[in-house]
């Protein structure tokens, strides 16, 4: 089954291309060339000239089996979130400020700071096989997994933290409320993305309706009718003016299409 999106309105940016988007349904799906679109929140699509794919709602689900938590790859960190907190599990408080479905974000290894999607991974099931977490190369906000996620495996521990859930909170309360596609720049460590794009005059700066935030230099938000292209434009800027005073690279968080 396919189905026609407008990226321009489905994504987290507001912005982009009109797609045609195949959808899978079952586990035996295995076809190469294609990226998996999740729920768009970190995801800049410019043109429809790739093949895109996501998963199905038959990969919404979150299951205790025994010591371990299983969790379909279309599963919100919404609904993580809550499912956690309804049963009292511990390790998953800091998806209280992170955006997007389960496949996505073990596929970035999504965190805040030092919290990972992968501290408390066990393994994951793709179209390739299945994989443990010590057979899986993975960093900050990376890995090698080029296949789509079918379900995750967790470690399942008990006594879910109302502190450390106020703490995400308290530390995400600068992210704007205007659309955006979450931090457009990895932390070029010992650095911060949002600092380096401050220092070089374009914290609130605008290209068009796209620009980099006022309250945090490294989300590139939408004021309005902001586009794809706009946005392009704003990402090079940086990296060009980063790179030209501080010698360092900036490497997209943000997923360009």
């Amino acid at each position: 089954m396919k189905k026609i999106i407008d990226f321009s309105r489905f994504s987290s940016i507001k912005a982009g291309a009109m797609t045609e988007v195949e959808i899978i349904d079952s586990m035996s799906w295995n076809k190469e060339g294609y990226f998996i679109v999740g729920a768009a929140s970190n995801l800049l699509v410019t043109s429809n000239t790739k093949k895109l794919a996501r998963l199905s709602k038959e990969f919404d689900y979150i299951k205790i089996e025994g010591d371990t938590l299983v969790i379909g790859g279309a599963t919100s960190s919404g609904k993580i979130l809550s499912f956690a907190k309804k049963h009292n599990i511990a390790n998953f408080e800091f998806l209280s400020k992170i955006p997007g479905l389960l496949g996505g974000m073990v596929k970035m290894n999504a965190g805040l700071k030092e919290w990972e999607i992968f501290n408390h991974l066990i393994s994951i099931k793709t179209s390739s096989g299945v994989f443990n977490k010590s057979e899986i190369v993975h960093s900050y906000r990376h890995t090698q997994i080029e296949a789509v996620i079918f379900e995750a495996v967790f470690e399942l521990s008990f006594g879910y933290s109302n502190e450390l859930y106020e703490k995400f909170l308290q530390m995400r309360q600068n992210q704007p409320k205007l659309p955006s596609a979450g931090s457009c720049f990895k932390n070029p460590l010992p650095h911060f993305a949002g600092k380096l794009i401050e220092d070089v005059g374009l914290k609130g700066a605008k290209i068009g309706n796209m620009g980099f935030s006022s309250e945090h230099a490294n989300f590139l938000v939408n004021h309005g009718n902001g586009t794809a292209q706009e946005a392009l434009e704003l990402i090079d800027l940086a990296k060009k003016l980063v790179l030209d005073k501080f010698g360092v690279f900036l490497e997209e968080e943000i997923i360009i299409i």
